[in-house]
């Protein structure tokens, strides 16, 4: 009993669970380390898991023995596994559902043999910027010290990121680039190539499970040491790293609002401190909170000189402005026309799709709105229906008001289809609209991102899904932004941010000759003079003096309770919170509707430190662990 409590090892698997204890056998004993991947009983079949370390407690029941995978056993290194415990200890989770929602699946096979044949879509035509020299080289004297060091890049353009990327990864070895979507990822991946040989691999979801299996395979064994990809990239089971790249740091898709809800930028950062790495975080638009970081010297900020010339930015006021049509002022009108005569390349932005945003009885103002989750639907002229956003839930165009019976109708509002049939109309030519109804398969994806990114087609129209899938070599001269107020004017502190970001985006699209349109009911915001001026500096250092005053990030912590559930529950949520003498500032609850239709609540807690945040989620968590009427999410940082 003595030997195989000295032989005791906690195993983590890839299931929504804390570690389980299991006995080393004797061929293993001399072998077993701490990232071992073997293989465990569970539930009555072998399962693939990892060796947590060594459980010193005695166990009160008789235990089972792992077994190794045959050949020689994968390993992971010491600062992966320290970052596992790391995520589940600061987002509130199970070890087994970090390790299920990170770590690439391939390695809970039982074989790593099987070869892809998909080909990786890439295109070569894009020249990417010269980059300032002395930025590389302090990165590389980081690298080189062997210590943790963060840097932020505040660059002049997307281009320029990829630039300092290429730089980096034809330098140095060991090294991680993350993006924020597949199509990016692809192509920096087809550059990197090019001037790294076979050294780089790729990973995201779209990559097929051979070719997945391949590359993990030849990271494990060193044949690749430059991992590029979205957030599974990050996990990449690496022995060392020595620099993680970050590019369009600020972009909303590095927050995970699924299942372990976790900031892949904030991960980053971790990694590369636990691997005494150099992190790189770049973006044309910093987010507040790494821009704070670099003003009080956490990170290195680095501002290369900016673009020689950029876009004209031009502001509609919408309040004097003549319409055209009913989201088309005579300015965007005018500008779209002169374009278009000379066979230039248009966008139009409308960040809402569909064909009206609602159908309004004009004569009780009564709005046909989701029965299971009260918001207005939106109307859809392509196949006659009114659909939910939220849900998806699709009814018929009613021919009467569902309240007071009456025929007279209005649409309020414009989506994308309606903005095509409008643009098509005036103009007397074919359009390209790329949105998610339009790009349900991923096969539609690629057919639209081709027409979209080539000059196929003149005038593209699409909401900001789109705006992801180009860069400043597509050649366009003109965008206009329709509904830039509908993004303002959210109940979001970091409205501002969020609209100042996804502005600047598409003005980095644009050539340096030609001009973007922004229509706006409030020209007065301070947000369009720094864009216009480019002065993202004032408009941080704005932002963060509003910030500051309200006791809101990066100068206070935010978690956030949902529940579904009574009012009753809400109520026992709120004084166990109150019990645990956290003294955070309680907001809420609101009550909302999920997917299902479900009432559910959330509550907000704001704290100058984290944690008190954490204890007071975890609390209620423990008491509501045994109940099944109860569901809870816990989100630390919401975005």
């Amino acid at each position: 009993m003595i030997e195989s409590f000295m032989h005791c090892f906690d195993v983590l698997f890839p299931i929504n669970l804390g570690p389980l204890t299991y006995i080393c056998p004797e061929s293993l004993i001399e072998r077993v380390l701490p990232g071992m991947i073997i293989q465990a009983p569970l539930k009555n079949k072998l399962t693939t898991g990892i060796i947590l370390g060594k459980n010193s407690a005695p166990p009160q029941t008789p235990l089972k023995k792992f077994q190794a995978l045959p050949g020689e056993p994968a390993i992971l290194s010491t600062s992966l596994m320290k970052l596992i415990r790391w995520i589940a200890d600061y987002y509130i989770a199970t070890e087994g559902l970090v390790l299920k929602q990170t770590l690439p699946g391939e390695l809970f096979e039982k074989t790593l043999a099987r070869k892809g044949r998909k080909k990786i879509p890439y295109s070569n035509k894009i020249d990417f910027p010269e980059i300032t020299e002395e930025d590389v080289q302090d990165i590389t004297a980081a690298i080189n010290s062997q210590k943790y060091t963060g840097f932020l890049l505040h660059a002049p353009s997307l281009l320029y990121e990829y630039s300092v990327a290429l730089r980096m990864m034809s330098a140095v070895r060991n090294v991680i680039v993350l993006l924020p979507d597949i199509v990016q990822a692809n192509l920096l991946f087809a550059a990197a190539r090019d001037c790294c040989g076979d050294r780089p691999c790729l990973l995201h979801g779209e990559i097929s499970r051979g070719k997945r299996t391949e590359y993990v395979e030849g990271i494990l064994s060193g044949r690749y040491d430059i991992v590029i990809g979205t957030r599974a990239a990050l996990f990449a089971p690496l022995k060392k790293v020595s620099l993680i790249i970050l590019l369009n740091e600020h972009n909303h898709l590095y927050k995970i609002e699924e299942g372990l809800r976790y900031n892949v930028r904030d991960v980053a950062v971790m990694r590369g401190f636990l691997d005494k790495a150099a992190v790189l975080l770049s973006s044309i638009s910093p987010s507040i909170e790494s821009y704070f970081n670099a003003n009080t010297n956490k990170y290195r900020i680095m501002t290369p000189p900016p673009a020689a010339k950029r876009p004209v930015v031009r502001i509609a006021d919408m309040r004097f402005e003549k319409k055209i049509k009913p989201d088309i002022s005579k300015s965007v009108y005018d500008a779209a026309k002169k374009h278009i005569l000379r066979n230039n390349r248009i966008m139009f932005i409308m960040n809402r799709k569909g064909y009206s945003s609602m159908l309004l009885c004009q004569e009780c103002g009564y709005i046909e709105k989701c029965g299971n989750c009260d918001i207005p639907l939106v109307l859809y002229k392509s196949d006659n229906s009114l659909k939910c956003r939220y849900c998806s839930k699709t009814l018929s165009i009613p021919e009467r008001c569902g309240r007071c019976r009456s025929y007279n109708y209005v649409l309020v509002g414009s989506g994308t289809q309606r903005v095509q049939e409008h643009i098509e109309e005036l103009f007397g030519i074919e359009t390209v609209r790329f949105d998610s109804d339009k790009a349900k398969k991923k096969s539609e994806k690629e057919e639209l991102s081709r027409l979209i990114s080539n000059d196929f087609s003149q005038v593209v129209i699409g909401t900001k899904m789109m705006t992801g899938r180009l860069t400043s070599s597509d050649n366009f001269s003109m965008a206009a932004v329709l509904n830039v107020d509908s993004s303002l004017n959210l109940p979001d502190f970091r409205a501002m941010e969020k609209t100042y970001q996804e502005l600047s985006s598409i003005i980095d699209l644009v050539e340096p000759d030609g001009e973007v349109l922004i229509q706006t009911r409030f020209p007065q915001t301070p947000l369009f003079k720094h864009l216009r001026c480019n002065d993202y500096a004032s408009f941080a250092k704005e932002e963060l003096l509003l910030r500051k005053s309200l006791n809101y990030p990066p100068y206070a912590k935010l978690l956030n309770i949902t529940f579904s559930g009574s009012p009753d529950i809400a109520e026992k949520i709120v004084k166990i919170i109150l019990a645990s003498d956290s003294k955070a500032e309680i907001l809420g609850p609101a009550i909302g509707k999920n997917k299902k239709g479900q009432e559910e609540f959330s509550i907000i807690l704001k704290s100058v430190d984290r944690k008190p945040l954490n204890t007071t989620a975890r609390n209620v968590l423990k008491t509501f662990e045994h109940s099944k009427k109860v569901q809870i999410r816990i989100d630390v940082d919401p975005a």
